[in-house]
């Protein structure tokens, strides 16, 4: 007898004959509605959200505010163009995003649809302002897939047979704390680190070829490293020092996800220039590039830009988007739901060897692998099983960093401490079936 297929299998099996192999795929759920924290799958199955599409829907799925401001907008218009005709939304949208993210001062905004396109655009906007070439990035960043930002990104498998790649580029260790520590304090750490980056500036790349520096105050999908504050400190006397322009890359961080509107927040560093994306707009394409004006207004007439950028019916969400957010206080329940998920993972890392670390900033959490309580020896597979086991329990969750054995969670802020819960205890049973 033959088995029949669900309507989410068929629906897999549909996607593998249309779509290339390299569109990637963290597990096999499908998608047909979306609400608050809960997606409902081609059968019917309700699954509890902890990826929140890649950390896309902080203010929770399909909220009927921007759901009725993307059809008031559509019933206006939908393109001309912010190149051919100036309109209301866009401009609305950037001077909200500089009232709620000055950087130091004045401060402009331009809006374009993808984090990458943001990226790309500020390191054109860096070269532009210095007269320089050079990047500095760093290992386990990930900054986007178009020629810059895919030469930015670390991961060697997400760019295998895709160069030759963008030229300038240097990359240097990330300042992970759990990684390198290796027996000293944060303040001993942060203070070896910072003389790393002169010792590049010797003997790598003068400082004096560099336009930028470009860093993720929290690693994405590098699996949530958090960059000390003092590094972040020294990071910025030493562009300052060197005449080069900090860059901080909040496409994952941004609108209340670790608890502020911006992770660089927390630090009180100020970038020349960041970029953001993801959760400002609750799904729909729209990213930023917002920076000090002096810089922004470096660059040349019609060197930067494109022909969808900030799309309007984009930018009245992402507008509907932040009010909800400031009405809501979303980046209370950012702290909020980071605390119940810190104290979680915790508690099981003190029950379980295999994990390595428990870390993050606000709701940005992760936990990671690994053998033997070697930061050395990641433990990918158990990472794949968890999320396997967590998929037939109803729970979508992704994996994180190089070796993919970091579980992240970027579940909407919104979620109710019942669905939370729920998802954290269908987490803990089945570590608990793997590791005992």
């Amino acid at each position: 007898m033959v088995e029949q297929k669900t309507r989410s299998q068929e629906l897999i099996e549909r996607r593998k004959a249309a779509v290339p192999n390299g569109v990637g795929t963290f597990n096999y759920a499908t998608a047909v509605s979306a609400h608050g924290a809960i997606i409902t799958d081609a059968d019917g199955r309700e699954l509890i959200d902890f990826a929140g599409g890649i950390g896309v829907v902080n203010a929770g799925h399909c909220p009927p505010s921007v759901v009725n401001a993307i059809k008031d907008q559509a019933d206006k218009f939908l393109h001309v163009s912010f190149n051919v005709a100036s309109y209301e939304p866009y401009i609305a949208l950037c001077e909200k995003l500089n009232a709620l993210l000055p950087h130091g001062g004045a401060t402009k905004t331009m809006l374009v649809s993808t984090g990458a396109e943001a990226v790309e655009n500020a390191i054109k906007i860096a070269r532009q302002a210095t007269g320089r070439q050079g990047v500095l990035c760093y290992t386990d960043a990930f900054h986007g897939r178009t020629l810059m930002a895919m030469t930015l990104t670390s991961k060697v498998a997400y760019k295998h047979g895709c160069g030759p790649f963008a030229p300038e580029v240097y990359r240097i260790p990330f300042p992970n704390f759990y990684r390198y520590a290796r027996g000293r304090n944060e303040k001993e750490f942060v203070e070896a680190e910072l003389d790393r980056l002169e010792a590049v500036s010797r003997h790598t790349v003068a400082p004096d070829q560099l336009a930028a520096i470009i860093i993720e105050v929290v690693q994405g999908e590098g699996g949530f490293n958090v960059a000390p504050s003092g590094y972040l400190k020294g990071l910025r006397e030493f562009c300052d020092r060197n005449g080069i322009m900090l860059i901080f890359d909040e496409v994952q961080t941004g609108f209340g996800r670790t608890g502020r509107w911006g992770a660089f927040e927390h630090s009180g560093v100020i970038p020349d220039m960041s970029t953001w994306a993801k959760s400002l707009g609750s799904g729909m394409p729209i990213a930023a590039l917002v920076g000090k004006a002096a810089i922004m207004d470096k660059a040349a007439p019609s060197s930067i830009g494109g022909t969808y950028i900030g799309n309007p019916v984009s930018c009245a969400a992402a507008l509907a988007t932040l009010e909800l957010m400031e009405e809501i206080d979303i980046n209370a329940k950012g702290m909020h739901v980071g605390r119940v998920i810190r104290e979680r993972f915790e508690r099981l890392q003190a029950r379980y060897d295999g994990i390595g670390d428990v870390r993050g900033l606000g709701a940005m959490m992760a936990i990671e692998f690994v053998q033997d309580g070697d930061p050395g020896r990641p433990d990918t597979e158990i990472c794949g099983k968890l999320m396997m086991a967590c998929a037939e329990r109803g729970l979508i969750i992704i994996p994180a960093g190089t070796d993919k054995n970091i579980i992240r969670v970027l579940c909407p802020l919104v979620i109710s401490d019942e669905l939370l819960d729920q998802g954290l205890d269908i987490i803990e049973e089945e570590l608990g079936k793997l590791l005992s």
